[in-house]
């Protein structure tokens, strides 16, 4: 089976059909609630009805599938519980994932019954919200019952056969095997290969508050006609939202952070940009041109001013026509060229650079300076809502006892590392550790005012309890006209 394993899970970044490897397309605080886990399968016969699906709509890119549901059976779900977070916040019922495991093959075997005879109905949604931004506004998240995303995450396994074989190459983030960093790879891959141009970064407002059910219904036909998905996913998009004691009934959108989200998400964009781009733009351009899209956060990128004008003029049509409309004052189009004098363009305003994805995008000399390279780094906003978390944790936890906050600590520099230890962001991650132990030993030393904790005394305390040092984790790969 390893053999014909791609056909669901892609193996290849490459989305530039003219850049650096080529492909069939164009060119944050993202992850919902009950995480982005995509390990192999443990069933081998789970694993193959996956495989035959997506041989299917393959071999057929038009077909639509009208019986999917069968393949859902006890082992199905005991698959899709093994892959859901057990660590997850719980809905409006209150079960934790333990509970749930407690009499896990009743549970299971009840909740296929109810899927395949029609009597389940879908819990509302426990709405929370999380910092967005600076912290000054805050993004709803949805929260759903463990045993309906138990349920979410089996239909997701079924529809993510078929579709993983319609997405293009350039839209990433919820998707198996294609991650934040293989999007900024592919990003910067195609940048210095156009050589900068023209940036448009690109903003759906309240995109998921905003999704046209009616039209989701009329893609989803295309390509899925089952009657008993269908109807399970009209149940989930009607299930409703609860927000403390009010109970309401949104006409549009998906609730983010659900499990099933993301992959209505995907499909809808598909249809609306990514198919879109490649089928009806590119070939009307005169210049290269590529896309990247991570979820609903995406920027296209082109080698002629006029093309990306000429796009940025349709853009807001196309997007009405599904219901979305651009953020009048986060999308913009601007030049992304190295200067031709001596000296790059600034990147710490508005001309010469960009942000995606938490990192700003400009232009630099490469490290033997002979060249003009595009560098990145930790964008500021993301850098100081990182550090502004540690410092708030630093705070009300102080008195808490030093091994215990030793731990936290290093859990939250790895966990930044991980994500922003890429390549050329070495600068802003020392900043970073250097930022975040400047803050520890303040709060420590305003835990008693007998024992000051002085910077001396807390540099022997690093000795007893160091901190990890900042690694560069993702190194990409070179260009390969820049080595």
């Amino acid at each position: 089976m390893g053999s014909r394993s791609a056909l669901i899970v892609p193996v290849m970044w490459g989305n530039h059909p003219e850049g650096p490897r080529g492909g069939k397309g164009g060119a944050g605080d993202t992850e919902p609630l009950e995480g982005k886990i995509t390990e192999p399968l443990t069933s081998d016969t789970v694993s193959t009805k996956r495989q035959r699906i997506a041989e299917l709509a393959r071999e057929d890119p038009k077909r639509a599938f009208r019986s999917l549901a069968h393949h859902i059976d006890v082992e199905f779900l005991q698959e899709a519980f093994r892959r859901t977070r057990k660590d997850g916040a719980t809905g409006v019922d209150g079960q934790t994932a333990s509970e749930y495991e407690e009499r896990l093959e009743e549970n299971l075997r009840s909740l296929l019954d109810r899927f395949k005879s029609g009597r389940y109905h879908a819990p509302p949604v426990r709405r929370t919200y999380v910092p967005k931004g600076d912290g000054s506004q805050r993004r709803p998240i949805g929260i759903p019952t463990f045993e309906d995303k138990v349920l979410q995450r089996a239909v997701v396994m079924v529809l993510e056969a078929v579709y993983e074989q319609d997405f293009l190459p350039c839209s990433y983030g919820c998707r198996p095997g294609r991650s934040a960093h293989h999007a900024l790879d592919d990003l910067w891959q195609g940048l210095m290969s156009v050589g900068g141009g023209w940036v448009l970064e690109i903003d759906i407002k309240s995109f998921f508050d905003s999704l046209s059910h009616s039209q989701l219904r009329g893609i989803l036909d295309q390509r899925v006609r089952d009657g008993v998905l269908r109807r399970m996913i009209d149940k989930w998009l009607a299930a409703g939202v609860m927000e403390g004691t009010t109970l309401s009934y949104p006409d549009a959108g998906t609730p983010q952070g659900g499990v099933v989200s993301p992959l209505l998400a995907n499909i809808y964009l598909h249809e609306v940009l990514d198919g879109w781009f490649a089928r009806d733009v590119k070939p009307r351009l005169r210049g290269r041109a590529f896309m990247v899209r991570y979820a609903d956060d995406l920027v296209m990128v082109f080698a002629r001013e006029d093309d990306a004008r000429r796009v940025l003029d349709v853009l807001p049509k196309r997007l009405g026509r599904y219901g979305l409309t651009l953020h009048p004052t986060k999308t913009r189009l601007l030049e992304f060229r190295p200067r031709s004098g001596g000296t790059p363009r600034p990147h710490n305003g508005d001309k010469g650079s960009f942000d995606f994805l938490g990192f700003t995008h400009y232009w630099g000399r490469g490290r033997r300076g002979f060249c003009w390279v595009v560098k990145r780094k930790t964008a500021g906003s993301r850098f100081g809502r990182a550090l502004k978390r540690v410092y708030e944790w630093c705070r009300r936890h102080r008195h808490a006892p030093v091994p215990e906050q030793h731990q936290q600590l290093v859990g939250m520099l790895r966990g930044h590392g991980n994500y922003y230890g890429i390549r050329g962001n070495s600068e802003a991650l020392s900043r970073f550790h250097e930022a975040v132990k400047r803050a520890w030993q303040k709060w420590l030393n305003r835990r008693s005012n007998k024992a000051r904790m002085t910077w001396e005394r807390f540099k022997g305390l690093l000795k007893r309890y160091p901190l990890p040092s900042p690694v560069v984790r993702h190194w990409g790969r070179p260009c390969a006209a820049n080595p």
